[in-house]
C-alpha cells in the first residue's frame, strides 16, 4: 500500500489541477477508503505506526519503480529504512487448493498444442468473478478477436453471501454462454475454472493477459514478458491497474475504475479492443514489457 500510494500521488502532481487529483483519488483509490469510520481511519493508523518499525520490506524492485522508491528514500520525514526484495514470484507455479494435478495437466497440455505467443490468458484471481450478464459480454470477446483463449470462469457468490467463487459445470456454462458458444470454439478455446496462473504465465503459447491486477498477477506477467490488459475489480487493484497504464505504460487499458458493487457490464467490444491490443506482436507495451523483462534477467 505505501508503494501505491506514493507511486499514485507521483503521478498525479505531475499532471493535474487540485480538482482533477481529487477526481483521480476518487475514481482509484480503494472504496473502503472513503469509509471514514472503517477503511480510512484503519488506514490511517497503520500508517502512523509504520514509523515504529525497524524496516519496511516491499515486493516491488527499484528498476520498476523508481520514482516511488525514491520518494520514499528522499522523505523529508523520519521513515524506517526501505528494502525492495521483489520480484518474489513463484518460478515452479503456486500450489492450489481448489485445482488438482490432473486439470492442471490438462490445462497445461493443451497450452502444449498451441503456437507460440498465440493464446490470450484471461484470470481475475482466487476471488474473481462475475455474473451471467458479464460472463456472455466476456464471452463475445475473445471469440470476436479470433485468438486462442484460455479462460478461468469462477462463480459468483450468492448476493449478500461473503465465500470463495466456486466451479460451474459444463452443463451450468451451456445455460450461461451465447448459444452455441462452448462447440464454436472447442478447437481454439479452453474454459477451466481454478487456473494455474503462474504456470499459464510461463508458457510460450501464452501472449496476452486480462488480469484483475493484483500485484502477484502484475509481477508474474512483468516476469514472463506477458503484455497485460486491465481489468480491476476489488481492493487495491484499480490503483495497480492506473499505475501499469498511465505511469509505467506498461499495460493496455482495458479498464482502470471498474467496481463490480456499481453493475456496470464491460461490453463485448471493449473486450474485444484489449485483446487485439495486448495481442499485437509489435505494440509499444509489448515492446516495452520485452525492454523490461531483458532487465529482469540482469538481476
Amino acid at each position: 500500500m505505501i508503494r501505491l500510494v506514493v507511486s499514485l500521488r507521483n503521478q498525479i502532481l505531475s499532471q493535474s489541477s487540485q480538482v482533477m487529483q481529487n477526481l483521480y483519488l476518487l475514481v482509484f483509490c480503494p472504496s473502503f477508503l472513503f469509509n471514514k469510520q472503517g477503511g480510512y481511519l484503519s488506514l490511517l493508523e497503520h500508517a502512523r505506526r509504520f514509523k515504529e518499525v525497524e524496516g519496511i520490506i516491499i515486493n516491488s524492485f527499484e528498476e520498476l519503480e523508481t520514482h516511488a522508491f525514491k520518494s520514499l528514500m528522499e522523505c523529508s520525514i523520519s521513515t524506517p529504512p526501505i528494502y525492495p526484495v521483489g520480484p518474489l514470484v513463484s518460478l515452479k507455479g503456486q500450489k492450489i487448493l481448489q485445482i488438482d494435478k490432473a486439470e492442471n495437466n490438462e490445462i497445461l497440455g493443451w497450452l502444449d498444442q498451441q503456437p507460440p505467443s498465440s493464446v490470450v490468458f484471461l484470470c481475475f484471481g482466487s476471488l474473481g468473478s462475475f455474473d451471467e450478464p458479464q460472463l456472455s459480454e466476456i464471452a463475445c470477446g475473445p471469440e470476436r478477436s479470433e485468438f486462442r483463449f484460455l479462460w478461468s470462469v469462477r462463480k459468483a457468490p450468492a448476493k449478500g453471501e461473503f465465500e470463495a467463487p466456486r466451479e460451474y459445470t459444463n452443463l451450468d456454462l451451456e445455460g450461461i454462454l451465447p448459444d452455441g458458444f462452448l462447440e464454436r470454439t472447442k478447437k481454439k478455446g479452453r474454459i477451466c475454472g481454478c487456473a494455474p496462473q503462474a504456470d499459464a504465465l510461463a508458457h510460450e503459447a501464452v501472449g496476452g493477459f486480462v488480469s484483475d491486477c493484483g500485484w502477484n498477477s502484475i509481477l508474474e506477467s512483468l516476469w514472463n514478458g506477458v503484455p497485460v490488459a486491465t481489468w480491476p475489480i476489488y481492493s487495491e487493484q484499480q490503483m495497480n491497474a492506473f499505475q501499469m497504464v498511465k505511469d509505467l505504460e506498461l499495460g493496455v487499458e482495458l479498464k482502470l475504475d471498474y467496481r463490480m458493487s456499481k453493475g456496470k457490464l464491460v461490453m463485448a467490444d471493449e473486450i474485444e479492443r484489449a485483446a487485439r491490443c495486448v495481442m499485437d506482436g509489435e505494440s509499444e507495451v509489448r515492446l516495452r514489457v520485452r525492454k523490461r523483462l531483458k532487465r529482469l534477467e540482469k538481476l
